[in-house]
């Protein structure tokens, strides 16, 4: 087979990796020197000069959860008094809150609530885009579309169309991890299996939705299960823009969250998982190079911390998330987001600029929203009163089941 360095070379000229190359290159290939190709990729496919941010939140609507995922900290089980369901009168503040900061997108998901009907979903849905008509709404994940879709007795099919015509613009890619079905019957067995999140997905973009990609590494995976999972994305990736031009946005992948507040983080076999930072960045610089058929990758500070994300942007990263004004998922299994919880446009400028950057806002499609060619005062960015769209609301009401 090829050497590594003729792979690297042939990888830089915009030749795609057979799986065997990729993972020759992945497993054999000298981490720093994928750093440097991947880097120019990612300059060859994206503006060499800027770095784009999304200005959103990420809301969880509730915390119930049949699945036990074994990595996940954020849960409760249906019944535990710590369970909730999110009034109306929250959800609208915390919107508001981001629109007096600029922001154009929620991000909400939460977990597989066998309370919930696919009225609620609807009932929820059609509010939110009377209510706040500016705000891109991607929400849920392909593993709640199926929940949802199995309490119904209906294909999924149905319940992304019923939920799109409520109002849904997207379906982020949470609940991918790994998408093999060995490594997911260890770590979340109740969870969606690969084939099933795919055609989620797939149905999502022929439906014309925003989509995005994303892997967790340091499950205990192999080095051959991460290739097969990147393959799979690109596989889609290539299904669906030659179907119907609308594959996914971006992706993004992080390290493993464990720690005493999940399964895995206590299991005795806990030295056999996680992945460090060097890890993390050689990953990253590998799937900027085989998901050829990719535009923009994305950094993530809320998992790796700031000193990495920056990293990532010379590994093939070109975007550095988002600010992410709330974050409940990852914090609860001690994530970056525990100490730092969000992050202000003006510190997420900082960063960028730090590493060498322009920031550049975008919403969810990565259309550019506003450019910013000087450095911007703490003042200019900060967010901005609004008026409140939530006086019909007296008192806080909870959303009901069906």
């Amino acid at each position: 087979m090829t050497n590594t360095k003729d792979l690297l070379k042939k990888a830089a000229n915009g030749e795609r990796l057979t799986p065997a190359e990729g993972l020759k290159l992945y497993t054999e290939g000298d981490p720093e020197a994928l750093m440097e190709v991947a880097h120019e990729i990612r300059l060859r496919k994206t503006d060499p000069k800027v770095v784009t941010y999304l200005v959103d939140r990420n809301i969880n609507y509730t915390n119930a959860c049949t699945t036990d995922c074994q990595f996940c900290s954020f849960y409760r089980v249906p019944g535990h008094p710590e369970v909730y369901v999110i009034s109306r009168r929250e959800l609208g503040e915390k919107i508001e809150e981001l629109l007096a900061w600029g922001g154009t997108r929620i991000l909400m998901q939460g977990g597989h609530n066998p309370d919930l009907r696919i009225e609620w979903y609807e009932d929820l849905l059609r509010w939110l885009k009377a209510t706040y008509p500016e705000i891109e709404l991607d929400c849920f994940s392909p593993s709640e579309i199926e929940n949802i879709a199995l309490l119904e007795d209906m294909s999924m099919e149905d319940v992304l169309e019923r939920l799109q015509r409520a109002g849904l613009d997207g379906l982020p890619g949470g609940g991918a991890e790994i998408l093999d079905d060995a490594v997911r019957a260890r770590i979340s067995p109740k969870k969606t299996k690969t084939a099933a999140w795919l055609h989620a997905m797939r149905i999502a973009q022929r439906l014309g939705m925003v989509t995005s990609a994303t892997m967790v590494i340091g499950f205990g995976e192999t080095m051959e299960q991460r290739v097969a999972s990147l393959t799979r994305l690109r596989e889609l990736q290539d299904e669906s823009l030659a179907a119907h031009g609308n594959g996914f946005t971006a992706f993004i992948m992080w390290t493993a969250q464990l720690s005493e507040t999940n399964s895995l983080g206590r299991s005795r076999h806990r030295h056999k998982y996680g992945a460090d930072y060097d890890e993390y960045l050689h990953t990253n610089a590998f799937a900027r190079i085989y998901l050829d058929n990719f535009t923009n990758f994305q950094a993530s500070w809320p998992t790796q911390g700031l000193e990495t994300a920056r990293r990532a942007l010379y590994a093939g990263a070109n975007d550095f998330g988002s600010t992410m004004l709330e974050e409940n998922v990852v914090s609860q299994a001690a994530a970056y987001t525990q100490r730092e919880p969000r992050m202000s446009v003006y510190r997420l400028h900082e960063q960028i600029r730090l590493a060498g950057f322009e920031p550049a806002q975008r919403d969810s499609r990565y259309n550019i929203v506003r450019r910013f060619d000087r450095v911007m005062t703490a003042e200019e960015l900060a967010p901005r009163p609004i008026p409140t769209r939530l006086a019909d609301l007296r008192e806080p009401i909870q959303l009901t089941p069906g």
